[in-house]
């Protein structure tokens, strides 16, 4: 080296050559100049042959690129570049020294020097890397690492909290960490803190934590006991940042407690539509949405109001009780100050939600004033109901209690107001086609059946249950020009006007029929023709058509696909006339007619469906049930054909809900009694 004596270059050189060590000379181009035999073993070349090659020739590229950047920050100027680097093949790093240095003849580069640093040294290394990884990757994981004594008190400070936290190191110790939890937490965290050391058990918590800008972040806390045999040592422990995992979770649990209650919703509105869908009168609706109010919304109160022509509000459920000071009357108009007066007035949902919330809305006025007073009532919904986008009435909730409505409550209210709307109105057609149907009926129908020589002739029309639709059952009995008296019983398929109407044609074209030519084949026959002309193809009608004659008691029948009549001997077992029935009117076929005498004292009973037939009974068995029903009169009964008519309604209907009109028509042929002899 420059400035050797040449007795110390000599020496020098022995102790290179001679010595553990590694030691090369790299000049400014990185071409190496001088390499002693330890490191050049190391390299796996000879002395000789790693002259003027750079450490890219040398090495793999990792280390060769070390080299590359130590040479060159030692010939920037930097005193002296350390580190560990393999040397060749798969030996341990050595350690390594850079520095600055200049040959015998002048030329400036790199020194190296290597040294072999033994085990020790290499489990130094691996030591300090592992650390650096392991801290590396508790960065990543926003974990900080703390540790506590044996009895759970802190002793080691923990810059990382106290960044987070801006606790001082004293304010931190002991247990003053606890210190940085939300109060609502702290008690819960430091008793199972205290838990835990005390049984000498796993620390695992989660809390929230004041950081230094004063927010709270959510935190992890876990902590394990260190025992050295059965003594324990201390505690170590990692605090983690659960906060985006935290609010993932609720984000998670608000989104399937919403999809829940959207499905919930969903399940009641479909179980309200189907409610309100079997609701056929204004009553009904009115009931039905009482029930839908208290189990699919929580209301304690269910009210309707109905918007009569003259806009004036008419409520039909459940009102505040009558004669509450302020309470909307039950007819008013729509300037009434009230949460159903305004829903329809703006026709869009009315929502307090408290009392304040309804005197604010409708302006403090008196009578809103005087109400609360004296009303349970602590929040309202109102909701118009809206037919083609007009009012046609209001639906109203109260609750007992203060309430927010939220807006999917509200999307849920203003789909169910849409399905009051459409049932009411369907209730009120009902209620009108209902009325009308009903009196064309009963307009139709006899009121006194004709007496001719004797002949007693009654009959029953009794409506089906409450709220069925009128139907197309009918008789008529009229004498005829020739001293014979007609009968029908008939039933037009169907309910409502369109029904009792097509009831009426037939009943005018029969007796029409009837007086031009009133034998059975040809009144059926003729009726068949009307038929073709003015009935659709889907309007069945079935009836029994008979002449009878007073004097002879013979009666000539024609069934067009009815029920076979039923008939009642005074003194013998009551029998159907069981003749093979023709088709409907309307369906082509030859007409034919039976005949059979009626004996005096006999009872001829012609009936509709509703009498033997019903959801729970069939009509096979409803006949055989009829004639077991007959044979049990008593002969008082049998006698009268009014009191026969009832006592067969009376005892076929019992134990069954009438679902349809009964209809029934009997013609009695009295005993004739003997001329006295002269």
């Amino acid at each position: 080296m420059s400035g050797l004596g040449p007795v110390d270059s000599a020496l020098l050189e022995a102790l290179l050559r001679e010595a553990p060590i590694g030691f090369a000379f790299f000049d400014s181009a990185a071409r190496l100049r001088r390499v002693n035999p330890a490191l050049a073993a190391l390299l796996g070349r000879s002395a000789e042959d790693c002259r003027g090659r750079v450490p890219a020739d040398l090495l793999d590229a990792a280390n060769a690129a070390a080299y590359d950047t130590a040479i060159a920050a030692v010939l920037a100027g930097e005193p002296a570049v350390r580190g560990d680097h393999v040397l060749g093949g798969d030996r341990p790093a050595w350690a390594t020294t850079w520095f600055a240095a200049r040959d015998d003849d002048g030329t400036d580069g790199a020194a190296l020097i290597a040294v072999d640093p033994g085990d020790g040294h290499n489990a130094e290394v691996a030591l300090r890397r592992s650390e650096e990884r392991y801290r590396s990757l508790l960065a990543a994981t926003n974990q900080i690492v703390w540790a506590a004594r044996a009895d759970g008190d802190v002793s080691e400070d923990c810059p990382e909290w106290r960044a987070i936290t801006g606790q001082t190191a004293e304010q931190y110790l002991g247990r003053g960490w606890l210190e940085a939890a939300h109060p609502d937490d702290q008690g819960r965290v430091a008793r199972a803190w205290a838990d835990a050391v005390a049984d000498q058990t796993a620390f695992d918590q989660v809390f929230r934590v004041r950081t230094q800008s004063g927010d709270f972040r959510h935190y992890r806390s876990r902590a394990v006991p260190i025992m050295r045999g059965d003594e324990l040592v201390e505690w170590v422990g990692a605090h983690t940042d659960v906060t985006t995992q935290r609010e993932a979770d609720d984000m998670r649990t608000r989104l399937t407690q919403q999809l829940g209650e959207a499905a919930l919703r969903t399940v009641r509105l479909q179980k309200a539509t189907s409610d309100l869908a079997e609701a056929l009168t204004v009553h009904e609706v009115v009931h039905a949405m009482g029930e839908i109010g208290q189990s699919a919304v929580g209301a304690d109160r269910t009210t309707l109001g109905e918007l009569d022509s003259e806009f004036r509000l008419h409520l039909l459920g459940d009102a505040p009780p009558a004669g509450t000071p302020g309470a909307q009357p039950a007819e008013s108009g729509l300037d009434f100050p009230s949460a159903m007066s305004m829903a329809v007035r703006e026709r869009k949902p009315f929502i307090a939600g408290s009392p304040f919330e309804l005197r604010a809305l409708l302006d403090d006025d008196p009578a809103v004033v005087t109400f609360l007073k004296h009303t349970d009532e602590r929040a309202w919904v109102a909701l118009p109901l809206l037919s083609a986008g007009l009012p046609i009435g209001a639906l109203k909730f109260a609750f007992a209690a203060p309430r927010d409505i939220s807006d999917e409550e509200k999307v849920f209210l203003e789909a169910l107001a849409g399905q009051c709307a459409l049932a009411l109105e369907r209730a009120k057609l009902f209620e009108r086609e209902h009325s009308m149907a009903e009196s064309l009926q009963k307009s139709l129908l006899p009121e006194d059946l004709p007496e001719v020589k004797g002949i007693r002739m009654r009959a029953i029309y009794r409506s089906g249950t409450q709220h069925v639709q009128v139907g197309g059952d009918w008789y008529d009995a009229f004498p005829l020009p020739d001293g014979r008296v007609a009968g029908v019983l008939g039933d037009v398929m169907g309910k409502g006007i369109k029904a009792a109407t097509g009831m009426s044609r037939v009943r005018n074209a029969l007796r029409a029929l009837a007086f031009s030519m009133p034998e059975p084949a040809d009144v059926l026959t003729g009726l068949d023709r009307m038929f073709d002309a003015t009935e659709g193809v889907d309007q069945v009608t079935t009836l029994v058509y008979f002449v009878l004659d007073p004097e002879t008691g013979q009666i000539d029948l024609s069934n067009a696909g009815h029920l076979p009549p039923l008939v009642v001997p005074d003194h013998a077992a009551p029998w159907l006339l069981e003749t093979e029935p023709d088709t409907p009117l309307g369906v082509r076929s030859e007409r034919g007619h039976h005949k059979f005498f009626v004996q005096p004292g006999n009872t001829v009973v012609l009936y509709s469906d509703g009498l033997v037939e019903n959801r729970k009974r069939a009509v096979a068995s409803g006949l055989e049930e009829l004639v077991t029903v007959a044979s049990q009169a008593p002969p008082e009964v049998v006698g009268d054909p009014q009191h026969m008519l009832k006592y067969l309604v009376e005892g076929m209907l019992k134990g069954y809900e009438q679902d349809d009109d009964v209809t029934l028509l009997a013609v009695h042929l009295p005993v004739t009694e003997a001329a006295p002899e002269t």
